[in-house]
């Protein structure tokens, strides 16, 4: 049986990342617990100060199949790069034209820029390459720098 696992974020505005996670994912912001109406609710009755609702986020495939991602507040910046990134499958695999499948990329990539994405390159690798031949990737960066690739 494969062990449940759970997608963390350290970030500065876990309620922006969430937000921005949710639609890029087609994932929906987790709902607040039962007997509440918003997570706003929960927190006030549970007393929590004011200046710590944007602590923690969480955000849930709607269908149950994926993991939860966690977004939780740090005070340090992001020190560099990503060791760990996620590449967002959209080009329909390698069964699909070449060029259908960078269109179906660029297609993406353009709706997560309108959500707050920015792009850093774009790679295309000739189908004559040894290495990834036929390979189209664009890496991006979500609104607060975590880079993560779509293909």
């Amino acid at each position: 049986m494969a062990t449940k696992t759970q997608i963390v974020f350290d970030c500065a505005d876990p309620d922006r990342l969430a937000r921005f996670w949710s639609e890029a994912l087609h994932y929906k912001v987790q709902d607040p617990p039962h007997g509440f109406a918003t997570w706003q609710a929960a927190l006030k009755a549970w007393n929590v100060p004011e200046e710590e609702w944007n602590s923690a986020s969480a955000i849930v495939d709607p269908d149950g199949h994926g993991p939860r991602i966690y977004f939780q507040q740090m005070d340090t910046p992001k020190p560099g790069k990503n060791r760990l990134h996620l590449d967002l499958n959209a080009s329909g695999g390698p069964a699909v034209p070449l060029e259908a499948r960078k269109a179906q990329v660029d297609k993406e990539v353009d709706r997560l820029l309108r959500l707050g994405a920015s792009k850093q390159k774009a790679w295309d690798v000739p189908p004559s390459s040894k290495a990834a031949p036929g390979e189209y990737w664009v890496i991006l960066q979500d609104p607060e720098g975590n880079e993560f690739c779509v293909q």
